[in-house]
Protein backbone atom coordinates (compact mmCIF):
# COMPACT_ATOMS: atom_id res chain seq x y z
CA UNK A 1 0.00 0.00 0.00
CA UNK A 2 1.21 3.49 -0.78
CA UNK A 3 2.39 5.84 1.92
CA UNK A 4 -0.37 8.28 2.82
CA UNK A 5 2.26 10.96 3.46
CA UNK A 6 4.59 10.63 0.52
CA UNK A 7 1.98 9.69 -2.06
CA UNK A 8 -0.84 11.97 -0.97
CA UNK A 9 -2.69 13.50 -3.95
CA UNK A 10 -2.22 16.90 -2.25
CA UNK A 11 1.23 16.86 -3.83
CA UNK A 12 -0.05 16.38 -7.36
CA UNK A 13 -1.01 18.90 -9.99
CA UNK A 14 -4.00 17.15 -11.52
CA UNK A 15 -6.91 14.85 -10.76
CA UNK A 16 -5.11 12.08 -12.65
CA UNK A 17 -2.56 11.84 -9.86
CA UNK A 18 -5.34 11.84 -7.31
CA UNK A 19 -7.00 9.07 -9.29
CA UNK A 20 -3.74 7.13 -9.35
CA UNK A 21 -3.54 7.29 -5.58
CA UNK A 22 -7.08 6.03 -4.98
CA UNK A 23 -6.82 3.40 -7.68
CA UNK A 24 -3.75 2.08 -5.88
CA UNK A 25 -5.63 2.16 -2.57
CA UNK A 26 -8.60 0.30 -3.98
CA UNK A 27 -6.44 -2.19 -5.80
CA UNK A 28 -4.30 -3.04 -2.79
CA UNK A 29 -6.57 -5.90 -1.80
CA UNK A 30 -8.96 -6.25 -4.69
CA UNK A 31 -7.40 -9.02 -6.70
CA UNK A 32 -4.96 -11.84 -6.47
CA UNK A 33 -2.05 -12.67 -8.70
CA UNK A 34 -4.00 -15.23 -10.68
CA UNK A 35 -7.27 -15.33 -12.55
CA UNK A 36 -8.48 -14.99 -16.12
CA UNK A 37 -9.87 -11.85 -17.70
CA UNK A 38 -13.59 -11.39 -18.23
CA UNK A 39 -13.07 -10.34 -21.84
CA UNK A 40 -10.36 -8.88 -24.08
CA UNK A 41 -11.85 -5.40 -24.01
CA UNK A 42 -11.72 -5.25 -20.21
CA UNK A 43 -8.13 -6.54 -20.26
CA UNK A 44 -7.03 -3.85 -22.70
CA UNK A 45 -8.78 -1.06 -20.81
CA UNK A 46 -7.26 -2.14 -17.51
CA UNK A 47 -3.76 -2.47 -18.99
CA UNK A 48 -4.09 0.93 -20.62
CA UNK A 49 -5.22 2.43 -17.33
CA UNK A 50 -2.24 0.92 -15.50
CA UNK A 51 0.21 2.28 -18.05
CA UNK A 52 -1.43 5.72 -17.90
CA UNK A 53 -1.13 5.74 -14.12
CA UNK A 54 2.53 4.79 -14.26
CA UNK A 55 3.29 7.53 -16.80
CA UNK A 56 1.47 10.16 -14.76
CA UNK A 57 3.27 9.14 -11.58
CA UNK A 58 6.65 9.16 -13.34
CA UNK A 59 6.10 12.49 -15.12
CA UNK A 60 4.09 14.57 -12.69
CA UNK A 61 3.91 13.17 -9.15
CA UNK A 62 6.54 14.90 -7.03
CA UNK A 63 7.26 13.27 -3.68
CA UNK A 64 7.42 15.67 -0.75
CA UNK A 65 7.91 14.82 2.90
CA UNK A 66 6.06 16.39 5.79
CA UNK A 67 8.34 18.55 7.95
CA UNK A 68 8.97 16.96 11.33
CA UNK A 69 6.76 18.34 14.10
CA UNK A 70 4.28 20.11 11.83
CA UNK A 71 0.55 19.50 11.98
CA UNK A 72 -1.46 18.26 8.99
CA UNK A 73 -3.01 21.73 8.63
CA UNK A 74 0.37 23.49 8.76
CA UNK A 75 1.78 21.01 6.27
CA UNK A 76 -1.10 21.61 3.86
CA UNK A 77 -0.58 25.37 4.11
CA UNK A 78 3.12 24.97 3.28
CA UNK A 79 2.24 22.94 0.19
CA UNK A 80 -0.40 25.40 -0.92
CA UNK A 81 2.10 28.25 -0.57
CA UNK A 82 4.53 26.62 -2.99
CA UNK A 83 4.57 27.69 -6.60
CA UNK A 84 4.28 24.09 -7.75
CA UNK A 85 0.74 23.86 -6.37
CA UNK A 86 -0.42 27.43 -6.96
CA UNK A 87 0.64 27.37 -10.60
CA UNK A 88 -1.49 24.38 -11.59
CA UNK A 89 -2.53 23.83 -15.18
CA UNK A 90 -6.19 24.32 -14.27
CA UNK A 91 -7.16 27.28 -12.13
CA UNK A 92 -9.22 27.02 -8.96
CA UNK A 93 -12.30 28.69 -10.40
CA UNK A 94 -12.57 26.05 -13.16
CA UNK A 95 -11.55 23.04 -11.06
CA UNK A 96 -14.13 20.27 -10.73
CA UNK A 97 -12.85 19.45 -7.19
CA UNK A 98 -12.86 15.64 -7.43
CA UNK A 99 -11.94 15.24 -3.79
CA UNK A 100 -10.17 16.68 -0.80
CA UNK A 101 -8.04 15.98 2.24
CA UNK A 102 -8.62 18.15 5.30
CA UNK A 103 -11.06 20.39 3.45
CA UNK A 104 -8.68 21.31 0.61
CA UNK A 105 -9.11 20.21 -2.98
CA UNK A 106 -6.55 17.65 -4.08
CA UNK A 107 -6.44 19.10 -7.55
CA UNK A 108 -6.20 22.84 -7.05
CA UNK A 109 -5.67 23.29 -3.32
CA UNK A 110 -8.74 25.46 -2.80
CA UNK A 111 -10.48 25.35 0.56
CA UNK A 112 -13.86 23.66 0.12
CA UNK A 113 -16.55 24.79 2.55
CA UNK A 114 -19.73 23.79 0.72
CA UNK A 115 -19.62 20.55 -1.21
CA UNK A 116 -21.75 17.62 -2.30
CA UNK A 117 -20.32 14.15 -2.08
CA UNK A 118 -19.38 11.57 0.54
CA UNK A 119 -16.71 11.40 3.24
CA UNK A 120 -14.61 8.21 3.21
CA UNK A 121 -12.96 8.51 6.60
CA UNK A 122 -12.43 4.77 6.91
CA UNK A 123 -10.03 4.87 3.94
CA UNK A 124 -8.21 7.93 5.26
CA UNK A 125 -9.16 10.50 7.86
CA UNK A 126 -10.39 13.67 6.18
CA UNK A 127 -10.88 12.09 2.75
CA UNK A 128 -13.89 13.41 0.82
CA UNK A 129 -14.91 12.46 -2.73
CA UNK A 130 -17.26 14.23 -5.11
CA UNK A 131 -20.13 12.22 -6.60
CA UNK A 132 -18.63 12.22 -10.10
CA UNK A 133 -15.31 10.96 -8.78
CA UNK A 134 -17.04 8.24 -6.77
CA UNK A 135 -18.80 7.09 -9.93
CA UNK A 136 -15.50 7.05 -11.84
CA UNK A 137 -13.72 5.07 -9.13
CA UNK A 138 -16.56 2.57 -8.90
CA UNK A 139 -16.45 2.00 -12.63
CA UNK A 140 -12.67 1.54 -12.59
CA UNK A 141 -12.73 -0.82 -9.62
CA UNK A 142 -15.62 -2.79 -11.11
CA UNK A 143 -13.65 -3.47 -14.30
CA UNK A 144 -10.67 -4.57 -12.24
CA UNK A 145 -12.73 -6.98 -10.14
CA UNK A 146 -14.63 -8.44 -13.09
CA UNK A 147 -11.32 -9.29 -14.75
CA UNK A 148 -10.67 -11.64 -11.85
CA UNK A 149 -14.27 -12.83 -11.62
CA UNK A 150 -14.96 -11.18 -8.30
CA UNK A 151 -17.96 -9.36 -6.81
CA UNK A 152 -18.39 -7.32 -3.62
CA UNK A 153 -19.50 -8.74 -0.27
CA UNK A 154 -20.52 -6.58 2.71
CA UNK A 155 -20.35 -8.38 6.07
CA UNK A 156 -22.05 -7.41 9.30
CA UNK A 157 -20.28 -8.30 12.55
CA UNK A 158 -22.58 -8.83 15.53
CA UNK A 159 -24.91 -11.86 15.30
CA UNK A 160 -23.59 -12.55 11.78
CA UNK A 161 -19.87 -13.35 12.05
CA UNK A 162 -19.55 -13.23 15.84
CA UNK A 163 -21.25 -12.47 19.15
CA UNK A 164 -19.93 -10.15 21.87
CA UNK A 165 -20.97 -9.43 25.44
CA UNK A 166 -19.86 -7.12 28.21
CA UNK A 167 -17.83 -8.91 30.87
CA UNK A 168 -20.25 -7.46 33.41
CA UNK A 169 -23.16 -9.25 31.70
CA UNK A 170 -21.72 -12.77 31.83
CA UNK A 171 -24.28 -14.93 33.64
CA UNK A 172 -23.50 -17.38 36.43
CA UNK A 173 -23.98 -20.26 33.97
CA UNK A 174 -21.38 -18.66 31.68
CA UNK A 175 -18.60 -18.25 34.24
CA UNK A 176 -17.01 -21.45 32.92
CA UNK A 177 -16.06 -19.48 29.78
CA UNK A 178 -13.45 -17.41 31.61
CA UNK A 179 -11.24 -20.49 31.84
CA UNK A 180 -11.68 -21.36 28.17
CA UNK A 181 -10.63 -18.14 26.44
CA UNK A 182 -7.99 -18.37 23.72
CA UNK A 183 -4.68 -16.57 23.62
CA UNK A 184 -4.40 -13.48 21.43
CA UNK A 185 -0.78 -14.26 20.60
CA UNK A 186 -2.00 -16.36 17.68
CA UNK A 187 -5.56 -15.23 17.06
CA UNK A 188 -5.99 -17.48 14.02
CA UNK A 189 -6.05 -20.57 16.27
CA UNK A 190 -8.81 -19.34 18.60
CA UNK A 191 -12.50 -18.45 18.63
CA UNK A 192 -13.21 -17.15 22.17
CA UNK A 193 -11.45 -14.00 23.32
CA UNK A 194 -11.46 -11.52 26.17
CA UNK A 195 -10.62 -7.93 25.26
CA UNK A 196 -9.80 -6.51 28.70
CA UNK A 197 -9.36 -2.93 27.49
CA UNK A 198 -12.90 -3.02 26.07
CA UNK A 199 -14.37 -5.08 28.96
CA UNK A 200 -15.70 -7.44 26.32
CA UNK A 201 -15.81 -11.17 25.57
CA UNK A 202 -16.21 -12.16 21.91
CA UNK A 203 -17.06 -15.52 20.35
CA UNK A 204 -16.41 -16.06 16.65
CA UNK A 205 -19.14 -17.99 14.84
CA UNK A 206 -18.27 -21.58 13.92
CA UNK A 207 -16.88 -21.96 10.38
CA UNK A 208 -16.09 -18.22 10.13
CA UNK A 209 -12.41 -18.65 9.24
CA UNK A 210 -13.15 -21.15 6.48
CA UNK A 211 -16.00 -18.91 5.33
CA UNK A 212 -13.73 -15.85 5.00
CA UNK A 213 -11.04 -17.81 3.17
CA UNK A 214 -13.47 -19.27 0.63
CA UNK A 215 -15.43 -16.03 0.23
CA UNK A 216 -12.24 -14.04 -0.42
CA UNK A 217 -11.67 -16.06 -3.57
CA UNK A 218 -14.98 -14.79 -5.01
CA UNK A 219 -15.46 -11.37 -3.42
CA UNK A 220 -13.80 -8.17 -2.34
CA UNK A 221 -15.04 -7.97 1.22
CA UNK A 222 -16.02 -5.11 3.52
CA UNK A 223 -16.92 -5.11 7.20
CA UNK A 224 -19.89 -2.85 7.95
CA UNK A 225 -21.09 -2.61 11.54
CA UNK A 226 -23.30 -0.39 13.66
CA UNK A 227 -20.62 -0.60 16.34
CA UNK A 228 -18.18 2.27 16.82
CA UNK A 229 -14.88 2.41 14.95
CA UNK A 230 -12.65 1.19 17.78
CA UNK A 231 -14.84 -1.89 18.22
CA UNK A 232 -14.96 -2.54 14.47
CA UNK A 233 -11.17 -2.46 14.18
CA UNK A 234 -10.70 -4.80 17.15
CA UNK A 235 -13.13 -7.31 15.65
CA UNK A 236 -11.36 -7.04 12.29
CA UNK A 237 -8.09 -8.00 14.04
CA UNK A 238 -9.74 -11.14 15.43
CA UNK A 239 -11.27 -12.13 12.10
CA UNK A 240 -8.42 -11.05 9.85
CA UNK A 241 -5.19 -10.92 11.89
CA UNK A 242 -2.98 -10.95 8.78
CA UNK A 243 -5.04 -8.28 6.96
CA UNK A 244 -5.66 -10.64 4.07
CA UNK A 245 -9.35 -9.98 3.55
CA UNK A 246 -10.45 -6.46 4.50
CA UNK A 247 -7.41 -4.15 4.44
CA UNK A 248 -8.82 -0.63 5.06
CA UNK A 249 -12.39 -1.66 4.18
CA UNK A 250 -13.78 -1.57 7.73
CA UNK A 251 -16.87 0.65 8.01
CA UNK A 252 -18.46 1.59 11.32
CA UNK A 253 -21.46 3.68 12.36
CA UNK A 254 -19.08 6.67 12.48
CA UNK A 255 -18.65 6.42 8.70
CA UNK A 256 -22.32 6.19 7.67
CA UNK A 257 -24.29 9.06 6.17
CA UNK A 258 -27.65 8.19 7.81
CA UNK A 259 -28.34 7.64 11.49
CA UNK A 260 -29.32 4.03 12.38
CA UNK A 261 -29.02 3.01 8.72
CA UNK A 262 -26.41 1.32 6.58
CA UNK A 263 -25.96 2.40 2.98
CA UNK A 264 -23.87 1.53 -0.05
CA UNK A 265 -23.05 5.20 -0.65
CA UNK A 266 -19.90 4.72 1.46
CA UNK A 267 -18.89 1.57 -0.43
CA UNK A 268 -16.78 1.98 -3.55
CA UNK A 269 -18.62 -0.73 -5.43
CA UNK A 270 -21.47 -0.71 -7.95
CA UNK A 271 -24.80 -1.73 -6.36
CA UNK A 272 -25.47 -4.27 -9.09
CA UNK A 273 -22.34 -6.21 -8.05
CA UNK A 274 -22.82 -6.07 -4.24
CA UNK A 275 -24.11 -8.77 -1.89
CA UNK A 276 -24.80 -8.10 1.80
CA UNK A 277 -24.81 -10.52 4.75
CA UNK A 278 -26.60 -9.10 7.79
CA UNK A 279 -28.99 -10.30 10.47
CA UNK A 280 -31.02 -7.06 10.45
CA UNK A 281 -33.12 -6.24 7.40
CA UNK A 282 -34.19 -2.87 8.84
CA UNK A 283 -30.61 -1.62 8.64
CA UNK A 284 -30.70 -1.84 4.82
CA UNK A 285 -34.04 -0.27 3.85
CA UNK A 286 -32.62 1.03 0.55
CA UNK A 287 -30.77 -2.16 -0.38
CA UNK A 288 -33.01 -5.09 0.55
CA UNK A 289 -32.55 -6.67 -2.88
CA UNK A 290 -28.81 -7.03 -2.17
CA UNK A 291 -29.36 -8.65 1.23
CA UNK A 292 -29.00 -12.25 2.32
CA UNK A 293 -30.67 -12.19 5.73
CA UNK A 294 -28.72 -14.24 8.26
CA UNK A 295 -30.10 -16.27 11.14
CA UNK A 296 -28.86 -14.53 14.27
CA UNK A 297 -26.00 -16.02 16.24
CA UNK A 298 -26.93 -15.90 19.96
CA UNK A 299 -23.97 -17.39 21.80
CA UNK A 300 -24.17 -15.32 24.99
CA UNK A 301 -27.08 -14.98 27.43
CA UNK A 302 -27.10 -11.19 27.05
CA UNK A 303 -27.70 -11.64 23.31
CA UNK A 304 -30.76 -13.80 23.93
CA UNK A 305 -32.10 -11.30 26.44
CA UNK A 306 -31.52 -8.42 24.03
CA UNK A 307 -33.97 -10.00 21.58
CA UNK A 308 -36.50 -11.10 24.20
CA UNK A 309 -35.68 -14.81 24.35
CA UNK A 310 -36.14 -16.50 27.72
CA UNK A 311 -34.33 -19.70 26.74
CA UNK A 312 -30.77 -20.53 27.71
CA UNK A 313 -28.00 -19.38 25.40
CA UNK A 314 -25.60 -21.67 23.56
CA UNK A 315 -22.83 -20.84 26.01
CA UNK A 316 -25.04 -21.62 29.02
CA UNK A 317 -25.85 -25.00 27.51
CA UNK A 318 -22.13 -25.49 26.70
CA UNK A 319 -22.84 -26.13 23.04
CA UNK A 320 -22.54 -24.24 19.73
CA UNK A 321 -23.67 -24.17 16.12
CA UNK A 322 -22.58 -27.09 14.01
CA UNK A 323 -19.40 -26.30 12.10
CA UNK A 324 -20.40 -28.28 9.01
CA UNK A 325 -24.03 -27.29 8.48
CA UNK A 326 -24.45 -24.07 10.48
CA UNK A 327 -25.45 -20.68 9.12
CA UNK A 328 -22.10 -19.71 7.61
CA UNK A 329 -21.52 -23.14 6.09
CA UNK A 330 -24.96 -22.85 4.49
CA UNK A 331 -24.57 -19.32 3.17
CA UNK A 332 -21.15 -19.95 1.60
CA UNK A 333 -22.88 -22.53 -0.59
CA UNK A 334 -25.43 -19.92 -1.65
CA UNK A 335 -22.68 -17.39 -2.39
CA UNK A 336 -20.86 -19.93 -4.54
CA UNK A 337 -24.05 -20.63 -6.47
CA UNK A 338 -24.70 -16.90 -7.03
CA UNK A 339 -21.11 -16.42 -8.19
CA UNK A 340 -21.31 -19.34 -10.62
CA UNK A 341 -24.59 -18.16 -12.12
CA UNK A 342 -23.37 -14.57 -12.46
CA UNK A 343 -20.12 -15.38 -14.25
CA UNK A 344 -20.87 -18.63 -16.07
CA UNK A 345 -24.60 -19.08 -16.67
CA UNK A 346 -25.97 -15.66 -17.64
CA UNK A 347 -25.94 -14.89 -21.34
CA UNK A 348 -26.04 -11.08 -21.39
CA UNK A 349 -22.91 -8.89 -21.41
CA UNK A 350 -20.88 -9.11 -18.21
CA UNK A 351 -20.99 -5.37 -17.52
CA UNK A 352 -24.79 -5.39 -17.72
CA UNK A 353 -25.45 -8.21 -15.26
CA UNK A 354 -27.07 -7.60 -11.89
CA UNK A 355 -26.37 -9.80 -8.88
CA UNK A 356 -29.70 -8.74 -7.34
CA UNK A 357 -31.60 -10.50 -10.10
CA UNK A 358 -29.54 -13.66 -9.57
CA UNK A 359 -30.34 -13.57 -5.86
CA UNK A 360 -34.04 -13.04 -6.52
CA UNK A 361 -34.19 -15.95 -8.97
CA UNK A 362 -32.38 -18.33 -6.62
CA UNK A 363 -34.62 -17.39 -3.70
CA UNK A 364 -37.81 -17.98 -5.69
CA UNK A 365 -36.80 -21.56 -6.43
CA UNK A 366 -36.98 -22.57 -2.75
CA UNK A 367 -40.78 -22.92 -2.37
CA UNK A 368 -41.75 -22.86 -6.02
CA UNK A 369 -45.03 -24.71 -6.58
CA UNK A 370 -46.26 -24.32 -2.99
CA UNK A 371 -49.60 -22.63 -2.30
CA UNK A 372 -49.91 -21.55 1.32
CA UNK A 373 -52.79 -20.49 3.54
CA UNK A 374 -52.24 -19.28 7.12
CA UNK A 375 -54.45 -20.21 10.06
CA UNK A 376 -54.44 -17.95 13.12
CA UNK A 377 -50.80 -17.08 12.63
CA UNK A 378 -51.39 -13.35 12.32
CA UNK A 379 -53.29 -11.07 14.73
CA UNK A 380 -56.85 -10.54 13.45
CA UNK A 381 -56.28 -6.78 13.14
CA UNK A 382 -53.02 -7.22 11.18
CA UNK A 383 -53.20 -7.25 7.32
CA UNK A 384 -51.95 -10.72 6.38
CA UNK A 385 -50.12 -9.55 3.27
CA UNK A 386 -48.00 -7.19 5.36
CA UNK A 387 -46.80 -9.86 7.77
CA UNK A 388 -43.17 -10.90 7.59
CA UNK A 389 -44.03 -14.60 7.12
CA UNK A 390 -46.30 -13.83 4.16
CA UNK A 391 -43.53 -11.76 2.56
CA UNK A 392 -40.93 -14.44 3.25
CA UNK A 393 -43.07 -17.13 1.62
CA UNK A 394 -43.62 -15.01 -1.50
CA UNK A 395 -39.92 -14.21 -1.75
CA UNK A 396 -39.29 -17.95 -1.69
CA UNK A 397 -41.58 -18.43 -4.68
CA UNK A 398 -44.69 -19.66 -2.87
CA UNK A 399 -48.19 -18.38 -3.63
CA UNK A 400 -50.04 -17.13 -0.52
CA UNK A 401 -53.83 -16.99 -0.34
CA UNK A 402 -56.71 -16.32 2.03
CA UNK A 403 -59.12 -18.56 0.11
CA UNK A 404 -59.23 -22.22 1.04
CA UNK A 405 -59.55 -24.58 -1.93
CA UNK A 406 -58.08 -27.80 -3.30
CA UNK A 407 -55.13 -25.98 -4.87
CA UNK A 408 -53.71 -25.18 -1.41
CA UNK A 409 -50.69 -27.40 -0.67
CA UNK A 410 -49.73 -26.16 2.82
CA UNK A 411 -51.60 -24.88 5.85
CA UNK A 412 -49.33 -22.92 8.18
CA UNK A 413 -50.53 -22.90 11.78
CA UNK A 414 -49.46 -23.24 15.40
CA UNK A 415 -52.72 -24.94 16.46
CA UNK A 416 -53.87 -28.23 14.94
CA UNK A 417 -57.40 -27.61 16.19
CA UNK A 418 -58.35 -24.78 13.84
CA UNK A 419 -60.80 -25.39 11.03
CA UNK A 420 -58.12 -25.00 8.34
CA UNK A 421 -55.75 -27.29 10.23
CA UNK A 422 -58.36 -30.03 10.47
CA UNK A 423 -59.10 -29.58 6.75
CA UNK A 424 -55.39 -30.07 5.98
CA UNK A 425 -55.32 -33.35 7.91
CA UNK A 426 -58.54 -34.59 6.28
CA UNK A 427 -57.41 -33.66 2.74
CA UNK A 428 -53.88 -34.93 3.34
CA UNK A 429 -52.32 -31.54 2.82
CA UNK A 430 -49.16 -30.45 4.61
CA UNK A 431 -49.83 -28.92 8.02
CA UNK A 432 -46.66 -27.10 9.11
CA UNK A 433 -45.49 -24.73 11.80
CA UNK A 434 -44.46 -21.17 10.76
CA UNK A 435 -40.87 -22.12 11.50
CA UNK A 436 -40.96 -24.23 8.32
CA UNK A 437 -41.03 -21.02 6.26
CA UNK A 438 -38.32 -19.40 8.37
CA UNK A 439 -36.04 -22.43 8.17
CA UNK A 440 -36.48 -22.67 4.40
CA UNK A 441 -35.69 -18.97 4.13
CA UNK A 442 -32.47 -19.11 6.13
CA UNK A 443 -31.23 -22.40 4.66
CA UNK A 444 -32.20 -21.47 1.07
CA UNK A 445 -33.73 -24.90 0.70
CA UNK A 446 -37.20 -26.37 1.20
CA UNK A 447 -37.13 -28.09 4.55
CA UNK A 448 -38.80 -31.48 5.25
CA UNK A 449 -42.40 -30.79 6.26
CA UNK A 450 -42.36 -33.66 8.76
CA UNK A 451 -39.66 -31.85 10.73
CA UNK A 452 -42.05 -28.93 11.31
CA UNK A 453 -45.36 -30.69 11.88
CA UNK A 454 -47.96 -29.19 14.22
CA UNK A 455 -48.67 -31.25 17.36
CA UNK A 456 -52.13 -32.70 16.80
CA UNK A 457 -52.25 -34.41 20.19
CA UNK A 458 -52.04 -31.10 22.03
CA UNK A 459 -55.21 -29.88 20.31
CA UNK A 460 -57.29 -33.02 20.84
Amino acid sequence: MMSLVTDSPVHSSSSDDFASYLDAQLGSGSTGTSGSSADDETDNESDHESERIKRRKAEKLEILEEPEGSTSHEYSEQILDSEQIVETTIKQDSCSHPGSFGGMCMRCGKSLEEKSGVTFGYIHKGLWLANDEIARLRKTDMKNLLRYKKLYLILDLDHTLLNSTSLAHISSDEEHLRGKVDSREDVSKGSLFILEHMHTMTKLRPFVRTFLKEASEMFEMYIYTMGDRSYALEMAKLLDPKREYFHERVISRDDGTQRHQKGLDVVLGQESYVLILDDTEQAWTKHKDNLLLMERYHYFASSCQQFGFSCKSLSEMETDENEGDGALATVIGVLKRVHTIFFHELEDELAGRDVRQVLKTLRKEVLEGCKIIFSRVFPTHFPARQHQLWKMAEQLGATCTVDLDDSVTHVVATDAGTEKSRWAVKEKKSLVHPRWIEASFYFWKRQPEESFSVDQKASS
